[in-house]
């Protein structure tokens, strides 16, 4: 039996968040520059969006540039974002005929004006497709998306929309970026990294955690069924025993 084929598709994780690790790291194992390991992870990316869309998972988030990231070496950052822009060009078709939606969050306006368009235009080509909902984060970070939710609540309350009193965990869910979608049931990470790294800060609250040693570029399909196959492991408790948990289930 396959890996695949192991997968129980009764329980898959709705949302998959993934920390794509070590494409530098990869690069300079063999002896190139780091944006060979950035133009080469493209095969890993599209090989976690088809596995994900093929079994059934709703949403598919990929950290794919962090706020923080804007500090890299400005030959870097500027490699980065041609790549962007030409794979976004190159993959909207696909996404188009996998019934894929595409949707991106973070500080998109400090992106570049041809990165900001290339986005938007494959944004709303993608619009009305329903088989998955592939999400890039660019120019995020959760400290950066938890703030500006404030600020929103803030705003509310000023113009009397909101009152302070009936500010609830769901009012601030409404302004984060990830309004409307579910929290990560599942986060991975390449390149044995333990951290999260600013990423999802508020949605990861109870999410699976699965780190692999394995380098970014290297990932394909079999990464990923071992990841789920992982998660399915795992009792999901969210603060009760597994009593509670047993007697709510029988």
């Amino acid at each position: 039996m396959s890996l695949k084929e192991k997968i129980d598709l009764g329980n898959l994780p709705q949302h998959i968040a993934v920390i794509m690790d070590g494409n530098g790291r990869w690069a300079k194992k063999k002896g190139n520059l780091r944006i060979f390991g950035h133009q080469n992870a493209i095969t890993a990316v599209r090989e976690t969006v088809e596995a994900s869309a093929e079994l059934g998972v709703q949403y598919l988030t990929l950290y794919a540039f962090s706020t923080e990231n804007w500090s890299r070496p400005k030959q870097e950052v500027e490699a980065l974002m041609q790549l962007l822009v030409s794979t976004i060009s190159k993959e909207t078709a696909t996404l188009n005929k996998n019934n894929i939606r595409l949707q991106a969050i973070g500080d998109t306006a400090s992106l570049p004006n041809s990165c900001r368009k290339q986005l938007e235009e494959a944004i709303a080509k993608t619009s009305q497709n329903t088989r998955m909902t592939l999400v890039l984060a660019l120019s995020y970070s959760g400290r950066w998306d938890i703030t500006n939710a404030v600020k929103q609540v803030a705003q509310a309350v000023k113009t009397g929309e909101l009152l302070p009193e009936n500010i609830t965990e769901q009012t601030v869910e409404k302004y984060l970026a990830t309004a409307g979608m579910p929290d990560p049931s599942l986060l991975i990470r390449t390149s044995g990294e333990q951290r999260i790294s600013n990423f999802l800060l508020w949605q990861l609250a109870y999410t699976e955690l699965y780190i692999t040693e394995l380098l970014w570029p290297d990932y394909r399909k079999e990464h990923l069924y071992e990841a789920i196959l992982a998660y399915q492991q795992r009792e999901r408790r969210f603060g009760k025993t597994s009593e509670q948990l047993q007697k709510a289930n029988s």
